[in-house]
């Protein structure tokens, strides 16, 4: 055991005093929020040119005004224009294009043209579409002699916002968002698949260079091969919950100060006060102090408090505890694979014959993952939250929207047996591999050294 911990040690500490260490360890969660807000940004942010477009019906003027102008898009309704004619000559008449409104447009859907030389964008289309499809309906409306049409349409729209609350075995209601849900479903899915891959590829180039430049001989004239492969393997995994715990504390300490900022302290203090005392008594119905009502005392705008109190009333204990045991497990469990890998091969163009079956479930895993935003409780995410090859990924993506305790229990049972499953295997293989040289392995030759004894 002391070999191992030696092992472990110079794997940590020869990792973590890596410049490439400390610069992702500090930039990861950087690029992780530059992904998700500058996207945001540039879009708010884009220069916009300014759009005329010329709208021009061959016959009466049905849509005259309809299409509403933008900050960007300006629509100018022209008349007697003969559109050959002036399909030669609008750019130089300073309009961006020329939509031609044809009148059986009412019955006809694609009786519409927009010309002009660029491509436009899908926002562009959507507003002219969006506007005469309203048009269209009021004008059909308008055929069946409906008296007050104009004031009965305004009174009938209406915009619906589903609000959703979940209810445990208790009876108690909580407040929930799917959106949120999604998010971190997405989030927590591929930081999975990204550590699981990215720490256990480490583990092989590791022994493939140790093997290659004979210092693997010398190791293992001291210790034995099972010690060695645990040692890489364990030291390469503290590595990862090193940085993985340093990204947490960084983002405690984003969300502490944006906390701040969104919720004032004194404005929370405000509500609270403000709700009557028979309201939060033993005796009176439970009242929760919702998004909606901080969302009231912040600065911003009632959308983003309501998402960002959903965000921090998720279950984070239980998602950082699963996150961490899924990690570990996962990581061991595919690392000792590529560490089986890398002790079979001589450099790591050989790896390639090997790397598909293994990167198959990850890959499957992820896209498994993203399903789960369609439909969490389908049959296929159940089994894949299961099955130990892919668990780490589907179930933490699964989390967000809510896990029975009993199967995240099965799952942590049967990953926790085939991970030791894997690492007895890998250990077999390893012992012989790391000292074969000059000989192409194949599945068949690996299979072979599980059943060596001594």
């Amino acid at each position: 055991m002391n070999k191992i911990s030696v092992i472990i040690k110079r794997e940590y500490i020869t990792r973590v005093r890596k410049k490439s260490f400390i610069i992702m360890t500090v930039l990861a969660p950087v690029f992780m929020a530059a992904l998700i807000i500058v996207p945001s940004l540039l879009m708010m942010n884009q220069d916009v040119e300014h759009k005329k477009i010329a709208v021009i019906e061959p016959g009466p003027p049905l849509f005259d005004s309809v299409i509403k102008n933008t900050k960007d898009i300006e629509f100018e309704h022209l008349s007697n224009v003969n559109v050959d004619e002036f399909k030669t000559t609008f750019e130089q008449k300073g309009y961006y294009g020329i939509l031609v409104i044809q009148p059986e447009v009412i019955n006809v859907p694609n009786a519409i043209q927009l010309i002009s030389k660029k491509q436009p964008s899908i926002t562009l289309l959507e507003h002219i579409e969006s506007d005469l499809e309203k048009e269209i309906e009021r004008q059909k409306l308008l055929s069946h002699n409906i008296q007050n049409l104009d004031e009965i349409m305004k009174d009938v729209n209406t915009k619906v916002s589903v609000q959703t609350v979940t209810i445990n075995d208790e009876g108690k209601a909580k407040e929930t968002s799917t959106g949120v849900a999604m998010a971190l479903a997405y989030i927590f899915g591929f930081l999975m698949y990204m550590l699981v891959f990215l720490f256990g590829t480490q583990v092989m180039r590791g022994v493939i260079e140790e093997k290659t430049s004979r210092v693997v001989e010398v190791i293992i004239s001291s210790v034995k091969p099972i010690q060695l492969m645990l040692g890489k393997i364990i030291g390469i995994a503290l590595v990862g919950l090193t940085q993985f715990m340093i990204w947490i504390l960084l983002t405690v300490v984003s969300v502490g100060v944006l906390k701040s900022t969104v919720f004032p302290k004194d404005k929370i203090q405000e509500i609270t006060q403000s709700i009557p005392k028979d309201v939060v008594s033993d005796n009176g119905p439970e009242v929760a102090i919702t998004g909606d009502n901080i969302a009231s005392a912040s600065k911003f705008s009632p959308e983003f408090t309501k998402v960002f109190s959903n965000a921090l009333d998720q279950p984070w204990g239980l998602i950082i505890l699963c996150f961490v045991f899924y990690f570990v497990t996962g990581y061991l469990l595919y690392a000792s694979v590529f560490a089986a890998i890398g002790s079979a091969v001589d450099n790591e163009t050989e790896t390639q014959q090997f790397m598909l079956p293994v990167t198959i479930p990850i890959i499957l895993a992820l896209f498994v993952a993203m399903s789960i935003m369609q439909n969490p409780e389908s049959s296929i995410v159940f089994w894949f939250s299961l099955i130990p090859l892919t668990s780490p990924i589907v179930m933490m993506a699964r989390i967000p929207f809510g896990v029975p305790f009993w199967q995240l229990g099965l799952s942590m049972v049967l990953m926790l047996v085939t991970f030791a499953a894997f690492v007895w295997m890998a250990a077999k293989i390893y012992r012989v591999g790391i000292l074969m040289y000059g000989k192409k392995t194949s599945w068949k030759e690996m299979i072979k050294w599980l059943r060596y004894k001594g």
